[in-house]
């Protein structure tokens, strides 16, 4: 994609939330409310758990409320106050409450934008990306100019495989409204198809473009995966610090540094990061890093100890990431091949199709596999992991010059992009063989 006279990422995760940014307001009605809020909405009103300043802005919210439930625009607010606070605690399950307060607000005052879009977000954390999909279409035949609708509708479009429609979203939002959350989505557009320069100088943009603490530092964070994907990890740990002085403890940041330690083999402090990582955001993808640090550091009993972790969480609501953990460790294809297909059936992105390659090939469907891992590999995303991937089939495949030539590339690209896979591509380097599921132990 173009961004116009700008340059042009993402990351894996979750861009869609990254600041507030609705484009218009529709017509409020009457502040005292059209009938009562139904429910009790106990997530909604939860008393928030901390001390921050959205804490306090929850809070505040909640007291004006509990007087008067009849306010839809409050209701919006509190919803918008929950996003914020789930992405700063990097908790999902706060969106339940953001999505409550949503509800609320939708009773008083149908077809609300504000109040869609916070039910936007709820969907995408949801993995309802169709339903997404089609509530960002509907906010935009009502309201054209709507920004935030058309960064749900890119997010959703990306998570279905979308590419191209999903750039042409992005691409609107930047020309409607050039700001820290259309740049972030354009930046990481551009790292997808492997413009690393593009996307680092339209993230620049958009750090340059947010006032809010969270959002900037959520950006310092993607500049540094990016600058770890190429292996520079001095520049990763540099972004990450700026993101630690503008949010402290920050979850996401800590995870990456804990992410760079460990290319570093510097196993003892990799684990401290992550420990604290996993306090503040018990994700499945953390305790997998953490597994790692701990390994290396040779505890292997602490090690087994965080990717069970990981299977708890996967299997409540990561499937996608605990697939990918088994088949890169060579566990429980069965389940891994389960898990991944069915989360092909609510996306059909890069990342979700080469999980599904990897465990295909563990499966021995080689066949399968490098048609899967083509797909993951078609917009040239500068990942090594994507590409040791895509190069250890090939070499199973009897693709001996393609083969070693990609698993080359990976390590040049970032030598140590995992534990696991380092280790093996450097060893069918040297074998020309294809790994059974039991290499990865």
């Amino acid at each position: 994609m173009s961004t116009g006279a700008l340059p042009r990422r993402w990351t894996v995760a979750a861009l869609f939330s990254v600041a507030l940014a609705t484009g218009c307001r529709g017509p409020t009605p009457g502040e005292a409310g059209r009938g009562a809020v139904a429910g009790d909405h106990a997530l909604a009103l939860a008393p928030p758990d901390g001390s921050s300043p959205t804490d306090w802005a929850i809070a505040r919210l909640e007291e004006r409320l509990r007087d008067d439930p009849r306010q839809a625009r409050l209701w919006v607010s509190l919803g918008e106050a929950w996003v914020r606070k789930a992405r700063e605690a990097g908790d999902p399950a706060l969106y339940r409450s953001a999505d409550d307060a949503a509800e609320a607000a939708r009773a008083l005052s149908a077809g609300s934008p504000e109040a869609e879009a916070v039910h936007g977000f709820a969907l995408l954390d949801a993995h309802r990306f169709l339903e997404a999909r089609e509530l960002a279409r509907r906010l935009l035949q009502a309201y054209p100019g709507n920004a935030t609708a058309l960064g749900i509708l890119a997010d959703a479009l990306l998570e279905l495989g979308s590419f191209e429609e999903a750039a042409e979203a992005a691409q609107r939002m930047v020309d409607l409204k050039p700001s820290l959350p259309s740049y972030v989505r354009a930046a990481h557009l551009q790292w997808l198809q492997g413009d690393v320069e593009g996307a680092l100088g339209t993230a620049n943009l958009a750090a340059d473009a947010g006032a809010e603490r969270e959002p900037r530092a959520w950006v310092f964070v993607q500049v540094a995966l990016m600058h770890w994907h190429r292996g520079e990890l001095a520049l990763a740990d540099a972004a990450l610090d700026r993101a630690l002085e503008l949010v402290p403890e920050y979850p996401q940041a800590l995870s990456a540094k804990g992410r760079v330690a460990l290319s570093r083999a510097d196993f003892g402090s990799a684990a401290g990061w992550l420990e604290r990582a996993w306090r503040r955001a018990p994700l499945p993808e953390t305790a997998w890093l953490l597994g790692d640090a701990r390994e290396g550091a040779g505890s292997r009993a602490g090690a087994e100890e965080a990717y069970e972790r990981v299977v708890r969480g996967g299997r409540a609501f990561d499937r996608r990431t605990l697939a990918l953990f088994y088949a890169t460790k060579g566990r429980d294809l069965e389940e891994a091949l389960r898990l991944v297909e069915d989360e092909r059936r609510v996306r059909d992105d890069l990342y979700t199709e080469d999980a599904y390659a990897w465990v295909l090939y563990r499966s021995g469907r080689l066949a399968d596999a490098e048609r899967a891992a083509d797909r993951a590999n078609r917009l040239g995303t500068p990942d090594a992991r994507l590409l040791y991937h895509l190069g250890a089939i090939r070499l199973a495949r009897g693709e001996r010059r393609k083969g070693r030539a990609l698993l080359r590339e990976a390590l040049r690209l970032n030598p140590a992009f995992d534990p696991t896979g380092a280790k093996e591509a450097l060893h069918l380097l040297g074998r020309d063989g294809a790994p059974s599921a039991g290499l990865a132990r």
